[in-house]
């Protein structure tokens, strides 16, 4: 990375209200990840390649509840930085249509941080 390019991120933020099994939540942070590739290379193909071939950088954090992952999911969308809000189908765990988990990223750390950054991490 050179200096002049900032270090770039992905963030999933996973809802702490409901209690997922850590395959569920596995599989619910997958989902986020795959919509933010696909978006983003439509969005800037550039930087999503980039960021692949710099590591992939990927943090797992947790909000209380559905507003909160909807209000950080607003947040990422009005800062311009990729943002996917994940919703089940319901096959297993929880109901159909139940918000999960938002992926924000692949940006810019210091965007995503700012938005992410006082969240903890999923332990």
């Amino acid at each position: 990375m050179s200096r002049s390019q900032p270090e770039l991120t992905m963030v999933f933020v996973v809802r702490k209200d409901l209690k997922l099994s850590r395959g569920k939540l596995a599989a619910q942070c997958s989902h986020a990840a795959a919509d933010c590739v696909l978006k983003a290379s439509r969005a800037n193909k550039r930087e999503l390649d980039r960021y692949l071939a710099e590591g992939a950088r990927k943090i797992v954090c947790e909000a209380k509840d559905e507003e909160a992952l909807r209000r950080l999911f607003g947040e990422a969308k009005e800062a311009g930085v990729v943002a996917s809000l994940v919703k089940d189908a319901g096959h297993t765990e929880i109901p159909s249509g139940t918000v999960t988990v938002v992926g924000i990223g692949p940006g810019p750390r210091d965007e995503i941080d700012s938005i992410t950054g006082a969240l903890p991490l999923v332990s």
